[in-house]
């Protein structure tokens, strides 16, 4: 679909959001999305419709701010909508639930270029393919800068919902994707640096387990968190939601040799950001046992009495990130 704008007395495509208006950049928006089978009623109407075929639905939302969880100098409009959408469906997966749809709220300046929606847009599309998800709504507003708010759609068929309070005594502790890798990303980017491509493409892009949560649940996780504010942070969440301790052992938890050449060359533990790192979207989770755990997933630790979190024995002294801090 093209659309066109009066400028200058002549008929010419339009640059940039202000150009396009708010319903031109709806249309555009709207003549870009597919739709699926889960939506029965998908964008251009007042709501979307969506299937609910056990008639449970899981739901998560997020926030994006530009240049707090994303900087369009160091990010393409694709990476931010691969990211963007990544966020939703790893909370959705953590719950042991298959996304089904997404929702994105635009807030934007008038001055941004529509070639940038086009790739945030785009970006959105590609991570749904990943996991058979349609976007199927949204809003858009003007702001003095970007803002998204994504929410995220999944259904649980015949499972229950892995919940971060059911990790007992006795649990295996594991992890399923990649650990530090985001932080150290961002680590080099601070630093003005563009390069190891594949660490600083971590933080940019990050790549959730989503098949493995699933077969997580599927084969008795007992508790399921993913890793969005660092690993000690996130199982900090199932050990207080579960009244329990979880002890980690460093020796399971040693950084990718990648992360181990970045933290040399800029002298940080890199343990530091194993432990501490957010935005890598990892899974952690606790098993009943050794039978149950899944080829693809790492024993780290077991779950016993008590409360909080360790590491070897001992308190870490961060624990990762937290709003308002």
């Amino acid at each position: 679909m093209k659309l066109y704008a009066l400028e200058a007395g002549r008929i010419s495509e339009p640059r940039t959001i202000a150009d396009a208006g708010e319903f031109g950049l709806i249309r555009r928006i709207t003549a870009a999305l597919k739709s699926g089978p889960q939506a029965l009623v998908g964008p251009g109407d007042d709501a979307a419709v969506v299937a609910t075929p056990d008639g449970r639905v899981v739901a998560s939302t997020d926030l994006l701010l530009e240049n707090r969880h994303f900087r369009r100098d160091w990010s393409t409009a694709n990476d931010i909508g691969h990211k963007a959408a990544a966020r939703s469906f790893s909370d959705i997966v953590a719950m042991g639930a298959q996304p089904t749809s997404l929702l994105v709220g635009l807030a934007a300046p008038g001055e941004l270029e529509l070639s940038w929606v086009d790739g945030l847009l785009a970006g959105l599309i590609e991570e749904c393919a990943q996991v058979g998800a349609v976007v199927v709504g949204g809003d858009v507003s003007a702001s003095d800068q970007i803002v998204l708010a994504v929410t995220a759609l999944g259904e649980l068929g015949e499972r229950q919902p892995v919940l971060l309070s059911g990790a007992h005594v006795g649990d295996i502790v594991a992890v399923c994707g990649r650990l530090g890798w985001a932080a150290a990303g961002f680590a080099v980017l601070s630093r003005g640096f563009r390069s190891p491509v594949q660490i600083v493409n971590a933080h940019r892009r990050p790549e959730p387990p989503y098949a493995q949560g699933l077969q997580a649940a599927d084969l008795g996780a007992t508790a399921m968190t993913d890793v969005s504010d660092g690993l000690i942070a996130d199982l900090g969440h199932i050990a207080d939601a579960s009244n329990v301790r979880i002890d980690l052992r460093g020796e399971a938890l040693t950084p990718n040799s990648k992360v181990r050449d970045v933290a040399s060359a800029l002298n940080v533990d890199p343990m530091t950001w194993v432990l501490t790192g957010g935005d890598d979207y990892a899974l952690v989770a606790t098993f009943p046992n050794f039978a149950s755990l899944p080829p693809e997933w790492t024993a780290v630790g077991l779950v016993r009495e008590g409360s909080g979190v360790r590491v070897d024995g001992l308190r870490w002294s961060e624990g990762g990130h937290e709003h308002f801090r």
